[in-house]
């Protein structure tokens, strides 16, 4: 530890509070909290035995740190929260935005709420469940409500645009209540039952549909009596397939940790009523946290935006601020919260199967990281490199004739996408149709800005043959980075030469990259420039959509920004508005004769 440090150590208060790390630029690399902040930076500086050796590499960069004095451990935690949104520091854990997790989310405002899929959850006064641990499970779930529950199916949009009812009111499935007249009470009752069915509840949604069957059988329904035994057998079937973990019925999360050198993984149990309903995990790379810390900065980070909190949040580790944690939890769900570490009983092999699937997926994990750099290492031996290709870019055009020219930039970190890198170019020179114009003015925005362009990847790819290719040369010749980064590209197979396989070109070299026997290798750069092509083109259409809109309705007389709205909102497409009747127009608020005979024109 440095003279500077040790003094600073010295002089710092045992009183709660905030601490921030900064690297030797000034910029806050770390921020933590503690009840005795001398007491806690003690042990990342004089203790070091203590540690292990990958936290005691990134104390290494620490160059200095601030303290903020707060008067109570809880205004300690508020404000390590708020300080780590404001400045995103390398070394804590931080959650992924939860966007990438699928909810369903319930408008109960609606007179006949629908289910659909979400991304993003807000406060919007609806039910949200979830978050599901892929698209698979959200898309599984639905099906299984839409074939058991007569829910209506239909979007919003389409629900109010409909005039008869669709199949699933055919086949049974549905009370259409887009077409319908529908008892708000019946369909209120369906409702319930989905409700309870999403919230892990399906023994005592099974209780209650007995209790009905039973009641419709001695009023002599039994119609209605057989209907409801058959929604009874679908729910117990459904139910053999979820586990009962726990006797108590109670709504729980189980944490559990597991890491390597390399990661450090979080698995995360969703158990409701007793039985297993599904996991999430979250993974990390760099963090100097302790694992107690870590399993206190995911409950804040996790719990602050989730729509549900349960009774109680197991833990595999005790927390030094579990009151504070647990006070926070309770005021957010407006009902007690408890953090237990539960050591022996059912619920301590609930953390032992948590810690399991845990280990599982850091397993999977380590082996899909190992693959990725298998493929690395040998691309760099196959491409004559100098250093392994840790970050590859990928550039690809498109446009239709020269109009809307677009180009999109992927990025592969360590083998796998970084959609947050992904960059979106318009084309903004050249004015007729020129592929290599095109790349050459992309790859002069991408590269040309001095120590703005860094990070330079450690291989270009550019989508298209030699003259791509050369294009690529000239222009990071021109800004003398050449040094900093290998250059190739790839064509696609040309079937009327009888080629089978897309050519890769390097600098230097008359023929294509003989990849021999490493065909993954290929399939590998394949996998990157059709992500490029895909990234590009969705772009393209985009633009191209958003055009042909403008150049439609905004060349009618008497369509502004409100009935352009009106139009769009009702048919929801350009092709339905150029369909619609002249009598299904004037209906529209806004929309007379005159402005109807006026599109139709159009």
């Amino acid at each position: 530890m440095t003279t500077s440090l040790n003094d600073k150590l010295s002089g710092t208060p045992n009183d709660p509070g905030v601490y921030l790390m900064k690297d030797a630029e000034g910029k806050v690399i770390y921020v933590g909290k503690a009840k005795n902040l001398k007491k806690r930076l003690s042990s990342y500086f004089k203790q070091s035995g203590q540690i292990n050796l990958k936290t005691r590499v990134l104390v290494k960069k620490v160059s200095s740190f601030d303290t903020i004095i707060t008067r109570t451990e809880k205004e300690a935690l508020i404000l390590e929260s708020n300080l780590i949104k404001q400045y995103r520091p390398r070394y804590n854990v931080i959650l992924k935005d939860d966007k990438r997790y699928p909810s369903l989310r319930l408008d109960i405002k609606s007179q006949y709420p629908g289910l659909n899929i979400v991304r993003k959850i807000e406060k919007n006064g609806a039910q949200y469940f979830g978050p599901f641990s892929s698209s698979q499970a959200v898309r599984q779930t639905l099906k299984i409500i839409h074939k058991t529950f007569k829910l209506r199916k239909c979007k919003t949009k389409n629900f109010k645009e409909r005039s008869r009812p669709c199949l699933n009111y055919q086949i049974d499935t549905c009370l259409a209540p887009c077409c319908l007249d529908v008892d708000d009470k019946t369909y209120n009752e369906i409702v319930k039952e989905v409700v309870l069915f999403l919230k892990g509840r399906t023994p005592e949604l099974i209780k209650k549909i007995k209790k009905q069957m039973t009641s419709a059988a001695i009023d002599q329904d039994y119609e209605r009596a057989a209907v409801l035994r058959d929604k009874i057998f679908a729910l117990e079937k459904i139910l053999e397939k979820q586990v009962a973990v726990t006797t108590d019925f109670k709504d729980r999360d189980v944490i559990a940790i597991a890491d390597s050198p390399e990661i450090l993984l979080i698995a995360l149990l969703f158990v409701r009523g007793g039985y297993l309903l599904g996991k999430m995990r979250f993974s990390f790379t760099k963090t100097i946290s302790t694992k107690a810390e870590m399993v206190s900065a995911f409950i804040r980070q996790y719990y602050e935006k989730t729509h549900f909190i349960p009774q109680e949040v197991f833990v595999p580790i005790p927390l030094e601020d579990t009151c504070v944690l647990e006070d926070w939890l309770t005021a957010i769900n407006q009902k007690k919260v408890r953090i237990l570490y539960p050591r022996r009983g059912e619920k301590a092999q609930l953390l032992k199967m948590a810690a399991h699937n845990a280990q599982n997926s850091l397993k999977d994990l380590t082996a899909s990281n190992d693959a990725a750099i298998d493929i690395s290492v040998r691309l760099q031996k196959r491409l004559r490199m100098d250093k392994m290709p840790e970050r590859i870019e990928c550039f690809d055009n498109s446009n239709i004739s020269g109009t809307e020219p677009v180009a999109g930039m992927v990025v592969f970190e360590n083998g796998k996408p970084n959609k947050s890198l992904y960059r979106k170019y318009k084309i903004k020179t050249v004015n007729k149709q020129n592929d290599y114009a095109y790349m050459a003015e992309i790859l002069a925005r991408r590269y040309g800005k001095g120590e703005k362009s860094k990070p330079y990847p450690d291989l270009l790819v550019v989508d298209g043959g030699k003259g791509h290719l050369n294009i690529a040369l000239s222009i990071i010749k021109k800004f003398k980075i050449e040094k900093n980064l290998e250059v190739i590209g790839i064509a696609k197979k040309d079937v009327t030469r009888g080629e089978t396989n897309d050519k890769v070109y390097q600098p230097g070299r008359a023929n294509p990259v003989n990849f021999g026997r490493e065909g993954d290798l290929l399939l590998f750069l394949q996998k990157i420039r059709d992500e490029a092509h895909r990234f590009a083109i969705s772009f393209h259409r985009k633009r191209r959509d958003k055009k042909s809109i403008h150049s439609v309705l905004d060349t009618v007389p008497g369509i502004g920004k409100k009935r352009k709205e009106t139009l769009l909102k009702h048919f929801g497409t350009i092709d339905k508005i150029r369909k619609a009747t002249l009598e299904e127009l004037v209906t529209l608020p806004g929309i007379n004769r005159k402005i109807a005979e006026e599109l139709k024109r159009n």
